[in-house]
């Protein structure tokens, strides 16, 4: 009998503590309140395109496209990168009070804090946190000091999914503080310490599946999955990368491994669901990390009862579209035939107002494309909906650094298909240029470059740097601006177009349009 037993527990023994554990990451970043479907090109889509396929995301298709993947995978985990907030007149009118409702309708289990989440300061973001079923973590910040948030917005939280514990930490920009508005009372610090100490402290409490949620870009991720230990996965946003094994234009594979570390990103706006496939051995090792981003297009099926919340959501929107906020002496000529062709009425506007906006930045160039300019205004009273038809696009401002090569570039680009009437001619302000339509087209046509220095316009230098304001569209190599992709320094993130235009026209007074000569032949 002894024999027996002590055989049994010798081999009890040799037999693993328990079996290989496996786990579903869903996760999605910078929602940016996309609640219902956009274009491809991240914009609003009419609901005629909607019903005929061609749009993308929105709430009713991501909640369908995570019902489904939780039907495909027993074990999952749901959780985003940051910048829920921001975006659309949905952020505007409910402030965090509708992402909230879906988060918790979707079933998330974490994300972290982006910087848009602090736009309107530690208030709505702790509005938001009191509203939501899930923690919302952020590590790489003191917000001790911050009555609002201290004891609330924790470093890391730990949930369990079939029977382990994961810790999740959050990750936050480090300059936060320049992007939005938290406050006096909270302060930013390095990102690879901070999650190392928190990796830390998790390992100490015998937490071995660690997942940080990072929105903090792309690069970032990879310095930190390169120089910090514990690390299991980072799930990322901020810089709105796609990471895919498939999509030719995607920044790296899905996951990105470095050193022992998965790097996953999805993008942006809801128009796609990562979905990683993570296995652990006993110890808490990462031995297998494979997936790809799902695409949420018009062949994901609307989920019925989702698409009508949103559609009750969308009808006091109407009341921002009446509002009245600002007035013009003169009616501001948008028309496609001018903007698409020469210098107009609105695309001085709108490029003086983005300048405006960013100068003290030390921006001193402004270049808007023609055809994102959609309709003119009437003189007198100033409608929301008004403004919102002249930039329907949902775009932000987007800055960054370039050399006067790649200005010359752009403008070049920018007159290459004016027979054509193509959106990409070229509105602009602290810049001044001469073109030639005998010229070759994206070679010659651009034959004067004047800059506004201190004392006046100067001659632009291809080899100087100055620093460029435009929309995340054209920053993106939209119109065939590929010379602003690779830019330095570049934040694509700022606040929506329409609001910057609507506050500068709300400032101006009565608006009075003008030409000023800016572009000529």
């Amino acid at each position: 009998m002894k024999k027996t037993l002590l055989t049994a527990a010798l081999a009890a023994l040799a037999t693993p503590a328990m079996a290989d554990y496996s786990l579903t990451i869903l996760h999605t970043n910078d929602f940016h309140a996309r609640f219902e479907p956009i274009s491809k090109y991240d914009s609003g889509c009419s609901s005629e395109d909607n019903d005929e396929g061609k749009c993308f995301g929105g709430s009713a298709r991501l909640m369908s496209a995570i019902n489904d993947a939780r039907a495909r995978n027993a074990n999952t985990l749901l959780v985003d990168g940051g910048d829920q907030f921001q975006g659309t007149l949905f952020y505007t009118y409910y402030k965090g009070k509708l992402a909230a409702e879906m988060m918790n309708a979707m079933g998330y289990d974490g994300m972290t804090v982006g910087n848009h989440e602090f736009d309107d300061g530690p208030e709505v973001l702790r509005g938001f946190m009191d509203a939501v079923n899930f923690p919302v973590v952020m590590s790489n910040a003191d917000v001790s000091n911050e009555p609002l948030l201290a004891g609330k917005l924790m470093r890391s939280a730990v949930v369990e999914k079939n029977g382990e514990r994961i810790g999740l930490i959050g990750l936050t920009p480090e300059d936060t503080d320049e992007l939005a508005s938290p406050g006096d009372n909270v302060s930013f610090s390095d990102p690879i310490a901070a999650v190392q100490g928190e990796v830390d402290k998790l390992q100490a409490e015998g937490i071995n599946k660690i997942v940080v949620l990072s929105h903090s870009g792309y690069g970032v991720d990879l310095e930190v999955a390169k120089n910090t230990t514990g690390v299991d996965v980072i799930v990322g946003g901020h810089s709105n990368t796609l990471l895919s094994n498939t999509n030719e234009d995607a920044a790296g594979p899905y996951p990105t491994m470095v050193n022992n570390t998965a790097v996953v990103s999805a993008y942006a706006y809801g128009k796609y669901l990562g979905e990683l496939q993570v296995t652990f051995d006993d110890q808490g090792n990462l031995t297998r990390a494979t997936g790809e981003p799902l695409i949420l297009d018009g062949a994901v099926v609307e989920h019925e009862s989702t698409k009508a919340r949103i559609a009750e959501a969308a009808q006091p929107l109407e009341i921002i579209r009446n509002k009245v906020v600002a007035k013009t002496a003169a009616p501001v000529d948008g028309s496609r035939d001018n903007c698409r062709t020469q210098e107009c009425e609105m695309g001085n506007l709108v490029a003086d107002a983005m300048l405006a906006r960013v100068k003290d930045q030390g921006v001193s160039i402004a270049i808007q494309n023609g055809g994102g300019l959609r309709a003119s205004i009437d003189a007198g009273e100033v409608t929301m909906g008004e403004v919102l038809t002249v930039l329907p696009f949902q775009n932000t401002l987007a800055t960054f650094t370039a050399t006067g090569a790649d200005i010359i570039a752009a403008l070049e680009n920018g007159v290459s298909q004016v027979e054509e009437g193509a959106g990409r001619f070229p509105q602009v302000a602290g810049v001044k240029f001469t073109w030639d339509p005998t010229g070759v087209a994206g070679e010659s046509r651009v034959t004067s470059v004047m800059v506004q220095g201190d004392s006046g316009f100067e001659p632009i230098d291809p080899a100087a740097e100055y620093g460029v304001v435009t929309n995340n569209y054209v920053r993106n190599g939209g119109d065939g601006y590929k010379m602003f992709r690779s830019a330095k320094n570049a934040y694509d993130f700022g606040p929506g177009l329409e609001d910057v235009l609507a506050e500068y026209l709300a400032n101006a007074g009565d608006y009075t349009p003008y030409l000023d000569g800016r572009i000529s032949q």
